[in-house]
């Protein structure tokens, strides 16, 4: 390891074994980068140096910023961050906020000053929080005076917690207040190493307590060189927006990172409803949309009500795209959504395809610099044609802050995501489930994905979660938990006509035995399906 800047060690220290990494890859020669590099330096001081500060940056609803500003206002936050707070590098710095500028500032502030940045998602309570804080050790938090109160509340009941500081609020304490300080509008980016840890993104706690992934300045720059450069291909001229909170690694890439290393600029929203999200493209003029694909699918019965012509391209993720969604957005707007997986854990899409590339129900192939297989139990190659679990490896990876289930997540050098995959020849990959989402009925393995992406392309579904329910002849049954579009009654007919459309859309023995139909669906903070939630609850009732 190059030496590093950070003073306090705590995550060098928690790193786990170098023998328990991931094997990376550097192929490409744009991800050859410096001993010493400080992320920041690439992503917004530079496009300074190059004559670029008046360029549009940041855009909102209430305030728009060039380069040059927006470079002002993180180099205030870095000084309040190191001469009022006392910051030194390595220290961990909470973020809780909507998407907006100071949100966005904040995080490239931390970075820049040295730190180590841990946005949360802003529906989050005081337990979660301070879970947050505890594994974390954070001492310094900036806050929204929007969500004060859990912040107020995990302040009280943990002892890391050093300092609290709140913008846009009132008072003489604010940081506002603070970053206007005569001589805080320049500061010098830490001469960091680029494998100092700058950013710990927790999991959402899908399958357990959630797990900090650790992330280095170099990984923030290869993930804008690698899907950035060669799949998204973004212009200067681009204007990005979506949906994804910031603290989601999919929406700090697709609303922060990316925009920022292509020297474009992004409009950021608190509130992004589908309706909040069509608005701001066409009040905006955003080009290129990242959001998940129930939102595309929302989206579609409001395009007659706004100006989207600005757009250019749309990505997804998140959650897997529904083939009926892809086709009729693309019927209704002419854009193919560029689908693509991507975790926490290697913070940004892996497989993914351009636009001229895509292949529709496709994920993608392997983003340049990556590689991907899937591979059987025992970690063999499955020849294609073969569903298994889907392996990744490149300039990124997963390194879990102190945590024992990084030897589950990394595998003889390869990351195993968790997702089950088929390839075809052409070494495109199809996802199929979740691997613990496989229902294995009767001897037949059925991906719950693929049964609801049949019933979502009925008219009289809204939303829906697939599952399998224990069953004393079949093993399991299909079941289907569905939310239904308003005019649609929850009732045995509607069940029958479901059940038949699945059996029309795809292979009969994967219709759901068993629908019920429900008002809502259990979702994390980042809108993700919690299927476990509903296996849970399939458990306790067994099919007859």
């Amino acid at each position: 390891m190059i030496p590093s800047a950070h003073q306090d060690t705590f995550t060098r220290d928690n790193l786990p074994p170098p023998s328990q990494w991931p094997q990376f890859l550097f192929d490409l020669p744009e991800l050859h980068y410096p001993d010493r590099m400080n992320c920041v330096t690439e992503l917004l001081d530079r496009w300074i140096a190059n004559g670029r500060g008046n360029h549009a940056c940041v855009i909102s609803p209430t305030e728009s910023l060039s380069y040059a500003q927006f470079a002002e206002r993180v180099n205030r936050i870095a000084n309040v961050l190191t001469r009022d707070l006392g910051l030194v590098p390595g220290n961990r710095v909470m973020l809780r906020a909507p998407n907006n500028p100071m949100m966005a500032a904040c995080y490239l502030a931390v970075m820049k000053a040295g730190g180590v940045v841990i946005g949360t998602m802003p529906l989050l309570r005081a337990k979660e929080l301070s879970y947050v804080v505890t594994k974390a050790k954070v001492t310094i938090a900036l806050c929204d005076h929007k969500l004060a109160d859990e912040m107020e509340k995990t302040r009280a009941i943990t002892s890391d917690l050093k300092h609290v500081v709140y913008w846009g609020g009132t008072g003489d304490d604010t940081l506002e207040k603070r970053m206007a300080k005569p001589g805080y509008g320049q500061f010098t980016a830490c001469d960091t190493a680029n494998d100092d840890v700058c950013l710990i993104g927790f999991t959402s706690g899908t399958t357990g307590e959630p797990k900090g992934t650790m992330h280095f300045h170099r990984d923030i720059i290869a993930t804008c060189d690698s899907y950035g450069r060669h799949v998204l291909r973004a212009q200067d001229t681009d204007r990005f927006i979506g949906s994804p909170p910031l603290a989601f690694t999919f929406g700090l890439g697709g609303l922060v990172l990316f925009p920022l290393r292509a020297g474009a600029a992004t409009i950021l929203v608190e509130r992004a409803s589908p309706d909040d999200l069509l608005k701001a493209i066409s009040e905006h003029k955003a080009t290129i949309c990242f959001t998940a694909p129930t939102a595309y699918r929302a989206m579609l019965g409001k395009l007659g009500d706004y100006d989207i012509s600005s757009l250019r391209k749309c990505i997804s993720a998140g959650e897997a795209l529904p083939r009926g969604t892809f086709d009729a957005w693309l019927e209704a707007t002419g854009i193919k959504i560029m689908d693509g997986i991507g975790a926490t854990e290697m913070l940004h899409i892996f497989i993914g395809s351009p636009e001229d590339e895509i292949r529709p129900g496709a994920t993608g192939r392997a983003v340049p610099g990556y590689q991907a297989m899937v591979i059987d139990d025992a970690g063999k190659e499955m020849p294609p044609g073969i569903p298994g679990r889907l392996a990744v490896r490149g300039p990124t990876g997963c390194r879990y802050l102190a945590d024992t289930r990084q030897t589950v997540y990394v595998q003889s050098g390869w990351n195993v995501t968790g997702d089950t995959y088929l390839m075809d020849k052409d070494r495109y990959f199809f996802y199929q489930a979740r691997s613990d989402d496989m229902i294995i009925s009767a001897g037949y393995n059925i991906a719950g994905p693929e049964v609801e992406s049949a019933l979502m392309t009925h008219p009289a579904v809204a939303e829906c979660g697939v599952v399998g329910q224990p069953c004393p002849e079949r093993g399991q049954i299909v079941k289907a938990y569905i939310v239904l579009r308003p005019g649609h009654a929850p009732d045995a007919d509607t069940a029958r006509l479901l059940q038949d459309h699945v059996k029309a859309t795809v292979a009969p023995y994967k219709y759901p035995r068993a629908i019920e139909f429900v008002t809502e669906l259990p979702k994390t903070q980042t809108g993700k399906l919690q299927r476990f939630e509903l296996r849970k609850r399939a458990a306790t009732e067994v099919a007859h």
